[in-house]
C-alpha cells in the first residue's frame, strides 16, 4: 500500500532546532523521527526560500540539510490562483499569502495532511473547513490541516 501523502510548512522543521519551546521541540522531534517515515513527506521552494531567510546561519544549515530528503513541490500557475482564492474569500488575509500558497500547493498536489505549528493562520477549525469549501467548489480534494502531534 501506497504510503500518504504529508505536506510540511516551514514551522515544522524549524521548530526541530527551536531552543525557545522546548516541549514544541520535543514533540517535533518525535514527530520527525518516528511519525514523519510512515508518509510521503513534501515541501516546496517556498518552504526552501523561507528557510533561506532563517538570520541564524547555523540554524539554516541545520534546517536545510533536515529537509534535504524531502521532496520539494514547485508553485505552478494552478497553486497560484487557488491561493489567490482563498484570499479573495479572506480565509487568509494578504499580508499572509505564503500560508495560502502553502496550502494550495498541497491541495493541487493531492496531498491530504498539511503540517504546521502555525496556529494563527493554518491548524484552525475555520480555516480547515473554508479551505476544504472553497476547495470543493473548484473541485479539488479535501486537506487535513494539522500540528504534528496530532498524527
Amino acid at each position: 500500500m501506497a504510503k500518504q501523502k504529508i505536506y510540511l510548512d516551514t514551522t515544522v522543521p524549524s521548530a526541530y532546532y527551536d531552543l525557545r519551546t522546548p516541549e514544541r521541540q520535543a514533540q517535533t522531534i518525535q514527530f520527525w523521527n518516528e511519525t514523519l517515515p510512515k508518509f510521503d513527506a513534501f515541501v516546496s521552494g517556498l518552504v526552501l526560500r523561507e528557510i533561506a531567510d532563517t538570520p541564524d546561519q547555523e540554524r539554516r544549515g541545520q534546517i536545510a540539510m533536515l529537509v534535504n530528503k524531502v521532496s520539494i513541490l514547485d508553485l505552478d500557475s494552478e497553486a497560484a490562483e487557488l491561493a489567490q482564492e482563498y484570499i479573495n474569500r479572506e480565509i487568509f488575509p494578504e499580508k499572509y499569502k505564503s500560508d495560502a500558497i502553502h496550502v494550495a500547493i498541497a491541495v493541487i498536489n493531492g496531498i491530504g495532511y498539511l503540517c504546521s505549528w502555525n496556529f494563527t493562520h493554518l491548524v484552525k477549525v475555520n480555516t480547515r473547513r473554508e479551505v476544504n469549501l472553497v476547495n470543493a467548489l473548484k473541485g479539488y480534494g479535501q486537506i487535513e490541516i494539522i500540528a504534528p502531534p496530532e498524527l
